[in-house]
């Protein structure tokens, strides 16, 4: 796990509470039913306040998952 994985794995562990860690990269909108609109711009704000950015809101919708985040926040990351 690199460092980015291990800080958006935190950033997860906040929003999510409820998952276990070892479960958390495999979390999507599908597989848990808490992730609704209220969890995602919850999500949106720890991420933005962790790695000083702004998130397209019109990415949001197309990211529903643990992997799909990862990616997004790898590609504003390594600008």
């Amino acid at each position: 796990m690199d460092e980015i994985e291990r800080r958006l794995t935190t950033c997860f562990a906040g929003v999510f509470p409820d998952v276990p860690v070892a479960e958390l990269r495999r979390l999507s909108q599908a597989s848990n039913a808490s992730w609704d609109s209220i969890t995602a711009i919850t999500l949106v704000a720890v991420l933005e306040e962790e790695f000083g950015f702004e998130l397209d809101f019109e990415a949001l919708p197309e990211l529903d998952s643990f992997e799909r985040v990862l990616n997004y926040v790898r590609g504003q990351v390594e600008r």
